[in-house]
């Protein structure tokens, strides 16, 4: 359709209508020949070149469907322009010069000499009338030889091309379906392209298949701009493979003058590479944030607005587009008993130029709490000012919640422990009183100390009832000395003893329950002066518990030993036993207050589960350790390793 600025052909034009325009076309759509009329209307001498048209910016079919086949696209190796243009007559628009002219031309196509396909198109003055001959004297004017593809090697050696050197952008000049005409030294510097490699290719096959379609579009839309006076310059990005395949992303600048593109492209590969990598760390930083609920923030002092990072906004419970962060929109955010701390805190460090942290609460939209700490630093100048204060607030709000949680439970658990065991010294207490009156007297009647008793059978009724008393003593007194030192109350007596002397009473004191049960007890003490310093009833009641249950554990024929080693820095005390043994899996817990081995020793054995844990407290308290070694079926091994000096290790231990 003819524009409506469409300049009919002047008189001038008219009166020299006998004269038919005429031009020829090679197959890229140059013209290499125009007659002198279209010439004369674009101001080109008769020695002036021809060279730098093309057919595109001379003529416009009316009916582009019925005068081109297979309308080609910009770049690729399509089918030129030229080349789809169809044999015959077609109406079109004639532009030259300032003119635009309605006419018809007749084309046809034409081999030269060396073999070259050219496009002979001539005005059809009247009637259609075509003249054949016109076309063949056309023939003789088509050049044998046209200037080959070494005009792509580079820009002529003048002063432009050394000022064009010095740049270390690629250039590029295309014509408008396309072909690469020239390039510069750094373009094949750059994407390792030779003049053969470039001959084949359009300057869209330099380009990643993935970002054609977009290059396709904006070079078409710079090729069809309307308005010749102000050719646009296009920008745009796009991946650039090179000669190996490997890809370069280049930021290009595009315009158009006449029949030439003019491409100017800069390598951005560097570039791009640096802000992937950026991204990647942002990405990583922000995820790790998030796994951490951590975020960073940056505030320049003076201004309104604080900077926060993604997780802070979540921390907070805002969106980053309806919540902007300054002091005061924080503080309305904060607990009523917080508000002004940060601000406070923000404060102080600009005055003291310290680091600084701090704690607070959030109150949330729907009601609940959330707990943060900030821990900041100061950015200071040149002159040491504080110019801005950065950092990061991290939700520690399931941490606090957890020990809180903790706090209580450990409360709860001291409340119930100290009843617990105000209570078990209240009832021993309370126990201990008439069991001592009912083995006081049990051991009068025993003894018939006035008078005697009419029947044997109540005498051992009573010594049933002493021994009954006695056991459940020894239970209490158990149970109380376990609660002083779970309570921190056991104070040693500590003196100087003979460790010999108290061992041998100790075994002494088990011999008749050994002999009751038929168990061989022996000793071995190599040093029978051997002294220490220890709280004499506390070692007393070590052995006694650990030889007792040697005795109980063991059955009849088996044996037990107890013997002393000298080492350097401590003393060890072992008990041997050829008893039941103590399975593996109970080994770590039969020290533990009312642990047993196994049930059945609880329904086989008397006792409250307590000696083996005052055992191990009463050592400890020494400063000596308890180890024990069993096997099932063989026997057990106690160690007991005790300092030489227990003073000295409980100044150690800060106890003194």
């Amino acid at each position: 359709m003819v524009s409506n600025q469409t300049i009919i052909a002047s008189e001038n034009a008219q009166a020299q209508s006998d004269e038919p325009y005429r031009f020829v076309a090679d197959c890229h759509g140059n013209l290499v020949y125009l007659s002198d009329n279209i010439k004369s209307a674009l101001n080109i001498s008769d020695g002036g070149s021809d060279r730098g048209y093309n057919v595109q910016n001379l003529i416009r079919f009316h009916d582009p469907d019925l005068a081109l086949r297979d309308a080609p696209s910009f770049g690729g190796q399509d089918r030129t322009y030229t080349e789809c243009i169809q044999e015959g007559a077609h109406a079109l628009t004639l532009h030259i010069g300032n003119n635009e002219i309605e006419t018809s031309f007749h084309f046809d196509r034409v081999q030269s000499q060396n073999g070259r396909e050219y496009l002979v198109a001539s005005q059809i003055l009247q009637d259609g009338d075509h003249n054949e001959e016109l076309t063949q004297s056309l023939m003789q004017l088509i050049p044998q030889e046209q200037a080959n593809f070494n005009d792509l090697v580079s820009f002529e050696e003048d002063a432009l091309s050394h000022f064009l050197a010095l740049s270390n952008d690629i250039m590029v000049v295309a014509n408008l379906d396309g072909r690469i005409l020239r390039v510069n030294s750094h373009f094949l510097n750059n994407l390792g392209y030779d003049n053969d490699h470039l001959k084949n290719l359009g300057f869209l096959d330099l380009v990643h298949p993935d970002d054609r379609a977009l290059v396709r579009t904006s070079l078409q839309s710079l090729i069809h701009h309307e308005d010749r006076s102000t050719d646009p310059a296009i920008d745009f990005e796009a991946r650039v493979l090179g000669s190996d395949g490997n890809e370069k992303w280049v930021e290009w600048r595009q315009c158009r003058a006449e029949d030439r593109i003019y491409c100017v492209g800069r390598d951005i590969t560097a570039i791009k590479d640096h802000e992937r990598e950026l991204h990647k760390r942002q990405r990583m930083l922000r995820e790790a944030q998030s796994i951490g609920h951590m975020g960073h923030w940056h505030w320049v002092v003076g201004n309104e607005r604080i900077e926060w990072s993604d997780e802070i906004y979540r921390i907070f419970g805002v969106s980053e587009d309806d919540f902007v962060p300054t002091v005061e929109s924080i503080n309305s955010k904060l607990h009523k008993r917080d508000v002004g701390r940060l601000l406070q805190a923000f404060q102080r460090a600009i005055i003291e130029k310290n680091n600084y942290d701090m704690e607070f609460r959030i109150r949330l939209d729907d009601g609940s709490t959330r707990y943060v700490r900030c821990d900041g630093k100061c950015e200071l100048d040149d002159d040491g000012d504080v110019i801005a204060l950065f950092g990061i607030m991290h939700d520690i709000t399931e941490t606090t919640l957890h020990e809180l949680e903790l706090r209580e439970a450990k409360e709860s658990a001291e409340r119930a422990y100290a009843a617990k065991s105000q209570f078990l010294a209240n009832m021993s207490h309370e126990l201990r009183t008439p069991l001592n009156a009912i083995i006081g007297f049990s051991e009068m009647m025993q003894r018939q100390l006035l008078g005697p008793i009419g029947t044997e059978k109540y005498l051992d009724y009573i010594t049933g009832i002493r021994e009954s008393g006695e056991h459940l003593l020894d239970l209490i007194s158990d149970i109380l000395d376990m609660s002083k030192i779970e309570a921190g109350k056991y104070e040693l007596d500590l003196e100087e003893l003979n460790l010999g002397k108290v061992m041998r009473l100790a075994v002494h004191m088990v011999e008749g329950r050994a002999e009751d049960a038929k168990i061989s007890l022996s000793m071995a003490i190599p040093n029978e002066n051997l002294h220490i310093i220890a709280d004499r009833r506390a070692l007393m009641q070590i052995l006694l518990n650990i030889l007792s249950n040697a005795v109980k554990f063991t059955e009849p024929g088996g044996s037990v030993k107890l013997e002393s080693v000298e080492r350097e820095n401590y003393i060890s005390i072992k008990v041997h036993d050829t008893g039941i043994g103590i399975p593996a899996t109970k080994l770590q817990c039969v020290t533990n207050p009312f642990e047993q081995a196994a049930s059945h020793y609880t329904r086989e054995h008397e006792g409250t589960g307590l000696g083996l844990a005052i055992t191990k407290d009463l050592i400890e308290l020494h400063g000596g350790t308890l180890h024990i070694s069993s096997t099932v079926g063989i026997g057990t091994t106690v160690i007991v390793r005790m300092p030489y000096n227990a003073y000295e290790e409980q100044q150690k231990r800060g106890k003194r």
